[in-house]
């Protein structure tokens, strides 16, 4: 059976991940797929982009890794966008949009926000048209298997860690790495089954929950003195959104 660890929204939360990567290299798995925002919210977008770069075989581009590289106004755009190399900003400008595969006979398809775009987002509790809406194709999406839609889908960018099933098909959400807005701990998940098999054969979602310490995250910003220090350490000591959009 294959392995694939599916991280996102690192949000230069640097002890989060080192965190995270530890748990997937204790698993076992070699194969770790990013869907996204590796930068921005945290201080240490830079190397986040680095080791990403590192350790992910397939990396897609969110919402933060496209605005990031944009001029802008805001005090604190600007500065997290100045924690980034030129290098670094054309990595993240040349990310993909989605990526899919087969696995044990399903079609899985991976993207950061929705098939649509970068910036629209969709909680487990909206509407049940809106979240099977997830599945549509798009000019977007790859579309490797022609008009078939994907059998599983999985996101990131709500930081809200979810799966739910209809009729067959299996919507997921891995949740945040580096600024979970559920429980104070990062959040990845797992899929295990045959990669390639295109007959259907036994398939697995697993999610996971890592401490890590917060503590060290927060010393880190204050260091750097990262703006919207207040709202960024309420967001990880207590799971509950108030900075920046996400």
């Amino acid at each position: 059976m294959d392995k694939i660890a599916v991280i996102s929204d690192i949000h230069g939360n640097i002890p989060a991940l080192q965190s995270v990567l530890k748990d997937i290299q204790a698993r076992e798995i070699e194969w770790i797929i990013c869907l996204g925002d590796l930068v921005g919210k945290g201080p240490e977008s830079s190397k986040a982009v680095e080791r990403i770069e590192e350790t992910c075989r397939t990396v897609v581009k969110g919402n933060w890794d496209d605005f990031i590289t944009n001029p802008t106004d805001s005090e604190t755009l600007n500065w997290h966008q100045n924690q980034l190399t030129s290098k670094h900003q054309d990595y993240l400008k040349n990310l993909p949009f989605s990526a899919e595969f087969v696995m044990s006979g399903r079609l899985i398809r991976m993207f950061h926000a929705s098939p649509r775009s970068l910036y629209e987002r969709v909680q487990p509790w909206d509407p049940m048209e809106k979240r099977i809406s997830l599945f549509e194709n798009t000019i977007h999406t790859e579309n490797i298997l022609g008009n078939r839609q994907p059998d599983v889908v999985c996101y990131g960018d709500i930081h809200n860690a979810y799966i739910q099933n209809f009729n067959g098909r299996t919507l997921c959400n891995v949740g945040s790495v580096g600024n979970p807005l559920e429980i104070t701990q990062a959040s990845y998940t797992i899929l295990e089954g045959e990669f390639g098999r295109e007959e259907p054969s036994s398939f697995s979602i697993q999610q996971i929950r890592v401490p890590y310490d917060i503590e060290q995250s927060i010393r880190v910003a204050k260091e750097m003195e990262m703006p919207e220090l207040e709202s960024y350490i309420q967001e990880l000591t207590t799971a509950r959104y108030r900075g920046l959009k996400k």
